[in-house]
């Protein structure tokens, strides 16, 4: 308990909490992850089931993998939306399980690489004036997918979409600015929710689903080799992999939140190789059960700082609430019912909170524009992101596309690499 006395935890990172405790916390845990993990397959086309059947037993592997060392919860990444969408409309499933192996992948070759070589490789590949402008990207990219589904209805314009999209984000921004304590934490779970009884309200739900649904009931399993044949989908591999390398910055950052918080050196113990190790095999076992890429979540650590309980094995608990939930028919039922008005309205926030971790990223780091070589970055990647320049090769069925998120990504790490240092002003 000595970490305790350092930290001022309720729970430190190995304590184990009393039964009901146990219980309570995990469940708080896993409705703060929630709304966001969902979120995530109903934008893409996947089963929500599958989704947080696959973050539980990816957040049981990373803690697995780091020895029970982090108290870290994976969830559906937002990072790879857009290609994950283009591949469900062109490949199916198939392209994507390409895609989310490919990320597994290259987390684990970086893990091997930081194991051999160190870190610091990974900041010269990867500055700040190369992650910055790829995170705004990533969020403004996804602005017109939200933009459709508020105000579209069936292909067509409809006055009771928009009403519910700009209700919902009305109420989940007045619940992120003013609920405090742990309600403060779930404010996109809380928003659905509001929005779902709206869309109810307004005629946009068919409860008829739900009603029909099975109590227990398997979630809808993607396996290779079972489901379907695999085939090697190498635009999967190379709209998906790049984007591996922006969402690496982003556990390196949270693993320094939870650095602070639990008063421990991550990058020591168990270190970066095992952290990242951990993301990956989380990626790969999502690929071969039909579920989304997936990464560690910052609400889970918003709570964690609120409730002073840092004990990993809350997050197992949380892991494991998450699994026996994607067993529940009527809940998988449920989460598909919600309407496009809602996820709309929640996504005009989340995307634009994406967009402005980049801008705070650029900000923090005091990226100074009169730098020739830090405009041509930021420019290049900007518009080529949110413009989705995409590369297009092949014919007939043989058809590669890049998106314009790839491509900027590839871009920006070769400007940053190719461009000299002092280059003078504008």
């Amino acid at each position: 308990m000595a970490g305790n006395i350092k930290t001022g935890a309720i729970l430190d990172v190995q304590d184990k909490p009393k039964f009901f405790q146990w219980i309570g916390l995990s469940l708080q845990h896993m409705f703060s992850m929630f709304g966001a993990t969902v979120l995530v397959p109903l934008l893409v086309g996947l089963n929500p089931g599958i989704a947080l059947f696959s973050s539980g037993v990816g957040t049981l592997l990373h803690i697995l993998i780091t020895r029970k060392q982090i108290p870290a919860y994976m969830g559906s990444s937002f990072a790879f939306i857009i290609p994950m969408t283009a591949l469900m409309k062109t490949t199916g499933y198939p392209g994507v399980a390409t895609g989310v192996i490919s990320v597994g992948i290259i987390y684990l070759l970086v893990a091997g690489l930081v194991a051999l070589f160190g870190s610091a490789w990974i900041e010269k590949i990867l500055p700040p004036i190369v992650v910055g402008p790829i995170v705004m990207v990533i969020g403004l990219s996804l602005s017109s997918s939200a933009a459709s589904s508020a105000t579209l209805l069936n292909g067509k314009y409809d006055l009771r979409v928009f009403i519910v999209a700009m209700l919902t984000l009305g109420l989940t921004i007045f619940y992120n600015m003013y609920l405090k304590g742990y309600l403060g934490m779930i404010p996109i779970l809380l928003g659905i929710v509001s929005g779902y009884i709206l869309g109810i309200a307004f005629g946009l739900v068919d409860l008829k689903p739900v009603a029909d649904a099975a109590w227990f009931a398997l979630p809808k399993f993607e396996i290779p080799f079972v489901e379907y044949q695999p085939i090697m989908h190498w635009g999967a591999i190379i709209v998906m992999a790049p984007l591996a390398l922006v969402t690496i910055t982003e556990h390196l950052g949270h693993l320094m939140v939870l650095g602070e918080l639990t008063d421990r050196d991550y990058f020591k113990n168990p270190g970066l190789k095992r952290t990242l190790a951990g993301d990956g095999a989380a990626s790969l076992f999502a690929g071969m059960v039909g579920g989304p890429s997936v990464t560690s979540y910052g609400e889970n650590i918003g709570v964690m700082a609120i409730t002073k309980v840092h004990s990993v094995y809350v997050l197992i608990g949380a892991a494991v609430f998450a699994i026996l939930f994607s067993f529940v028919g009527k809940l998988s039922a449920l989460i598909s019912s919600i309407p496009g008005a809602v996820t709309g309205g929640v996504s005009f926030l989340l995307f634009g909170v994406i967009a402005a971790s980049g801008l705070r990223i650029v900000v923090e780091n005091n990226i100074d524009f009169n730098l020739k070589r830090n405009l041509m970055i930021a420019s290049s990647v900007l518009v080529i992101g949110i413009g989705n320049a995409y590369l297009q090769v092949g014919t007939g069925d043989n058809i590669v596309q890049f998106s314009g998120v790839a491509i900027a990504t590839v871009l920006g790490i070769g400007l940053n690499l190719i461009l000299p240092k002092e280059n003078g002003t504008k």
